[in-house]
């Protein structure tokens, strides 16, 4: 059976990695709901997308899809269902209030202007900026001593490609063996936070009781990934994307509205899993106890029910209603820190590079399903 029998379109094939929104559109007018030859429920539509992810009656149970055996319990919280998934959320979300987050905005301003400033006529825009500026961030917020920051990138990649519902068998291998180097690591550094504590988030998360090592480790897991490629992403596509219309300069005076067009155009995160808790339906459709349903966050923000002129890349479309960042109880508790962080660096990128150009006209994308990213991205700065 093919990813494409599984999924409905083939995730790995270059015009899809290219351009997937075609392919959505395709999609949903097949109707809001199909199932694919696999006998997987596949949503499309903003309005269908919206009601899953705010009904209750969906969740992530137990994924068969999921590497691991399935007696294991799952221990990040991006995966848990309440209550286990309202403990731990409640005490992570602490950290990132609007209040907290606003407190990194000089040094993300100033990390953004040390990396530009490092850059040279000619940069490859994701290695030297979008993927360093986000990574810094997260970083310092754990306290992560500055020497070992080069260790995660390639962590980060592998725990990233792990998320994809079909990995490789080589994949998840070498994934496994991420995320145990990253265990250990991070093992060895709770243990000298709980003894030492400073003023960084792990020594905060070290002192909560209430949190075992499985869980604090996965959250640690969870905090790379999810506050570090999703960023990268949000930026890199976001600089293509203006650089193609030559509207960069618009980041230097409205950076927010930039940011949400570009979450809603191209947003980072393409699609989400979930499995019916219990007997349950979808827009009248009636969807068993335990099936899965893959909702398409890239389709449901390009539909025309909601968004006038949608494969349009409109700067001035005004507040939107996307997804990017989901809905209900698993919306993205790190939405305020890659808003800030897009915000800053795209305002940063116009205001020291206005003439930015592109080097190549289609740069290339990383084969991952989940997350939409380039793998590079060549731009004259001058």
């Amino acid at each position: 059976m093919t990813p494409a029998d599984v999924l409905g379109f083939d995730p790995f094939d270059e015009g899809f990695l290219r351009e997937p929104y075609a392919k959505y559109r395709q999609l949903r007018e097949q109707g809001e709901l199909f199932r694919t030859p696999a006998g997987l429920n596949v949503i499309t539509t903003h309005a269908l997308v919206s009601e899953m992810l705010r009904d209750a009656r969906f969740g992530h149970g137990r994924d068969p899809l999921a590497k691991g055996k399935q007696d294991e319990p799952v221990e990040s919280f991006l995966l848990m269902d309440p209550p286990d998934h309202t403990r731990l959320r409640a005490l992570v979300s602490r950290a990132f209030t609007p209040r907290m987050i606003e407190r990194l905005r000089p040094r993300i301003e100033s990390i953004a202007a040390e990396l530009i400033a490092g850059m040279g006529e000619e940069a490859d825009l994701v290695e030297e900026f979008a993927y360093p500026l986000p990574l810094l961030v997260i970083t310092e917020m754990l306290g992560v001593p500055p020497e070992d920051e080069e260790r995660f990138r390639g962590w980060s990649d592998l725990l990233a490609r792990s998320l994809d519902p079909l990995p490789t068998p080589e994949l998840t291998r070498s994934s496994e063996q991420a995320s145990l180097e990253f265990r250990d690591y991070f093992r060895a550094l709770i243990a000298e936070r709980r003894a030492r504590p400073g003023e960084d988030l792990l020594s905060a998360l070290a002192q909560v009781e209430e949190l075992t090592e499985a869980e604090l480790l996965a959250t640690c897991v969870l905090l790379l990934v999810a506050g570090h490629e999703t960023t990268v992403n949000l930026i890199a596509n976001g600089v293509l994307n203006l650089a193609r219309q030559d509207t960069l300069h618009r980041a230097a005076a409205d950076p927010k509205q930039v940011v949400e067009e570009v979450l809603r155009y191209d947003p980072p995160v393409q699609l989400t899993l979930r499995f019916a808790l219990e007997d349950a339906s979808l827009g009248g459709t009636p969807i068993p106890a335990g099936t899965p349903v893959l909702a398409l966050l890239g389709a449901a923000n390009r539909d025309p029910a909601v968004f006038d002129d949608p494969d349009r890349f409109d700067l001035d479309r005004g507040p939107g209603r996307h997804l990017a960042f989901g809905l209900g109880i698993h919306f993205c508790l790190g939405a305020t820190l890659a808003r800030l962080e897009g915000e800053i660096a795209l305002r940063s990128l116009a205001e020291a590079a206005p003439g930015l150009k592109l080097v190549e006209a289609a740069p290339p994308y990383k084969e991952n399903l989940v997350l939409r990213g380039l793998s590079r991205l060549q731009v004259r700065l001058s």
